[in-house]
């Protein structure tokens, strides 16, 4: 045999090998899949038999429970007691870690400290998203020392049930917390998506309640977006408004299938819906197998919402758009205003999320407010952070992002609130020191709403929505006064439960699930292989085929997926930006040129107002007012304030006895009275110090206070320094 042959037939044998091992592989893959497919099945009814609780895997207890209430809801509040560890089988989520009554101050709890409050979304899925991990929002607050609440809902609404009797039995909710913690600040809120919303709305109607608002990809401005980019806007448009939802609560007996919200959300990306997601499962089943458990055990418990509730969130918040606009009223009195926070909102969103883009978690804010001028005149802080790529629910379920982004939040709460007046975008950056506590370090840095409005593409195409807006109205009423009394009257209680269980979200876990006898075959079968499992090499040639087969697929669905957006998007438009419908309809674009010189007129008055006001405290107080300002002036003299200069100044407040004897009210007041000071007029607040600190001693140290914070970060930059040369100037210490 010569030696080509020989190559030939050693060439033809190793590809004989590398098939047969692939081969045993994928056939061990398939068996173990299909088990995996078995137990998430399993666990589903399981879940459902204890009646989805959270799927938080720290204990807790429950102390408020709207059931109980004269306005029922489905809604309850807990206290998060700690973390007992994994159950026995190894499974995080799904179990009921409901504790007893434990005594008050345990070894996470501290009474004094500022409680945080965590408001889990209800868009389909059950609560304890927040929490499924102990590198989470409720990991981090514990670690921090803070007493946690976490409010939590059941599966079934309350008969009757509206979106305000949500509201209000969150307010309940708060007052409790403010009862439990009389001398601790107000809570920090925090709501992730649609519990977002949730909390903007309770915070503004109770800012007296609230303490510092966390808003984690949630959406506030519905009609924002990017052309061709975000076609979940356009969803409400193309079948007519909110007169669907209305059908399909109907089919339901009144009650609104959560698992229609789960089935839309998955829609917008099909190629991890109907590939990668199974694939993942497919290509790593040694290992994926308890992650991918945890995880479709909260994406599959399904929740219910009342046809009011589902009807006032489409019509009202995602059609109307009428909270971003200050026109949502969810019963009699004033209309919701996102400008009455008292206390710091931060804005946490990602340009990677295709559900809550960044334009609709952060476009309320220049629709709410006309200019920085009137946040800052409004005394208001807003901090937004900007992830560059990280999905929707990364923001509040991905590790990576509760190590970071979240770490940081929650750290940087007390820290907020010294932040003069204004908008602020927070910068995290790598700070590999030991000067730190972390790997991070975190600065603030002052915007614009222009800085807003630049991650859109323009507010032109918003007033399509006007008209669907208008045209949804009416649809609802025609489908509520004529269609809906046949359809409830053709409907009953066993038809409607049966339509539930035949949801697909439904069946394609319950029929590969132990109630089906044919997987009885695929469990003594998955048994049997873990005992020989053979995996395959990586750099087996079938293996490196099988992915490249996957990419194809899920390019292929996913090209199909933007085609079918952008024909969706054409066709809105085409309906909706249209002269002749908008005339049809009567809708109107904005304001009268009447209407917006009254309301220039009106900012004009109160700006004038605004700065006389300032102007006349300039010379008003003493050392406190003094020094506190030179430090404000100092913090901010390049434009930023970083975590350095704001942990140099509590350091500084602490070894002060002039400063540590006021209260941290008292503290944030001035604080606050002396950063629109230095925003109304910077020379002449400068200028007027002597007139505040009136002994040549107390010029002294508060220049003291000044040169530390400029040093704070170890770098003393030319404004800084030039700043610093000025303060001895006007006070005379040169």
């Amino acid at each position: 045999m010569d030696a080509a042959s020989a190559t030939t037939m050693s060439t033809a044998f190793d590809l004989f090998t590398h098939a047969s091992h692939y081969m045993l592989d994928a056939s061990q893959r398939s068996v173990l899949f299909w088990d995996v497919l078995r137990k998430r099945g399993n666990n589903y009814h399981e879940h459902l038999a204890k009646g989805q609780p959270p799927v938080l895997i720290f204990d807790y207890e429950i102390i408020c429970d709207a059931r109980t209430y004269e306005r029922p809801c489905n809604y309850a509040m807990a206290i998060i007691r700690g973390k007992r560890g994994r159950g026995a089988d190894g499974f995080t989520g799904g179990g009921d870690r409901r504790v007893g009554a434990v005594e008050e101050g345990g070894d996470h709890i501290a009474p004094d400290r500022r409680p945080i409050v965590i408001i889990d979304p209800r868009a389909g899925h059950g609560p304890g998203i927040g929490g499924s991990k102990e590198a989470s929002e409720i990991g981090h607050a514990l670690s921090n020392g803070h007493p946690v609440y976490f409010v939590l809902f059941f599966t079934a609404p309350e008969p009757g049930q509206t979106l305000a009797d949500v509201k209000n039995a969150e307010i309940r909710f708060l007052e409790e917390v403010a009862k439990r913690h009389p001398d601790a600040p107000r809570p920090v809120v925090i709501g992730n998506c649609q519990g977002g919303w949730a909390t903007a709305i309770v915070a503004a109607d109770r800012p007296d309640l609230a303490g510092p608002v966390v808003l984690n990809g949630a959406p506030l401005s519905y009609w924002s977006g990017l052309k061709g980019t975000n076609p979940m806007r356009y969803k409400g448009g193309l079948v007519g408004g909110v007169w669907i939802n209305d059908f399909v609560s109907d089919l339901g007996g009144g009650v609104f299938d959560g698992a229609n919200l789960v089935m839309s959300m998955e829609g917008l990306n099909p190629g991890h819906t109907y590939w990668s997601k199974q694939y993942n499962l497919y290509k790593k089943v040694d290992t994926e197998e308890e992650r991918f458990l945890d995880f479709e055990t909260w994406w599959g418990g399904f929740y219910l919402l009342t046809g009011d509730e589902i009807h006032t969130i489409v019509a009202d918040l995602f059609i109307g758009n009428h909270l971003a606009q200050g026109e949502l009223r969810l019963e009699d009195g004033p209309p919701i205003d996102l400008k009455r926070f008292n206390d710091p909102v931060v804005v946490f969103a990602s340009s990677g999320d295709n559900i809550t883009p960044p334009q609709q978690a952060l476009n309320w804010i220049p629709m709410a407010y006309k200019s920085e001028d009137e946040i800052k005149r409004c005394g208001q802080v807003i901090v937004y952070v900007v992830h560059p790529t990280i999905g929707h629910l990364g923001i509040f379920v991905a590790s990576s992002i509760a190590g970071k982004e979240q770490k940081e939040i929650i750290g940087s709460v007390e820290m907020i609130h010294y932040l003069s007046p204004g908008l602020y975008e927070m910068e995290i950056v790598e700070a590999p020191s030991k000067e730190w506590l972390n790997d991070y370090k975190v600065k603030f840095s002052e915007r614009t709403l222009d800085d807003i409005l630049a991650y859109d593409d323009g507010l032109e195409d918003e007033k399509a929505f006007e008209l669907v807006a208008s045209i949804s109205e009416r649809n609802g009423t025609f489908y509520s006064n004529w269609l809906s009394p046949m359809v409830r009257a053709m409907v009953n209680p066993v038809a409607a439960e049966w339509m539930r269980e035949m949801h697909p979200m439904r069946v394609q876990r319950s029929i590969f699930s132990d109630q089906n006898p044919m997987m009885k075959p695929v469990k003594d079968a998955a048994e049997l292989v873990r005992r020989v499992r053979r995996p395959v090499e990586e750099d087996n040639p079938f293996v490196q085929a099988e992915r490249a087969f996957s990419d194809m697929v899920v390019t292929s669905l996913d090209w199909g997926q933007a085609l079918s957006d952008l024909t969706q998007e054409a066709v809105f438009h085409t309906l909706y930006d249209n002269t002749a419908m908008a005339w049809l309809y009567g809708t109107a674009h904005g304001p009268t040129p009447e209407e917006r010189r009254k309301t220039e007129k009106k900012v004009g008055r109160e700006r004038r107002k605004d700065r006389r006001q300032w102007h006349s405290k300039m010379a008003e107080g003493g050392y406190p007012e003094g020094a506190i300002r030179m430090i404000i002036a100092m913090a901010s003299a390049d434009g930023s304030v970083d975590e350095a200069e704001l942990a140099m100044g509590a350091r500084i407040v602490k070894a002060s006895w002039r400063l540590k004897r006021l209260t941290p009210e008292k503290l944030q007041l001035i604080v606050k009275e002396q950063s629109r000071v230095l925003q109304t007029d910077f020379d002449k607040a400068l200028e007027a110090l002597p007139a505040l600190l009136t002994e040549k001693k107390d010029r002294e140290r508060a220049l003291k206070l000044a040169t530390d914070i400029a040093w704070a970060d170890n770098v003393l930059d030319d404004a800084e320094g030039a700043l610093l040369a000025r303060m001895k100037t006007i006070l005379e210490l040169a």
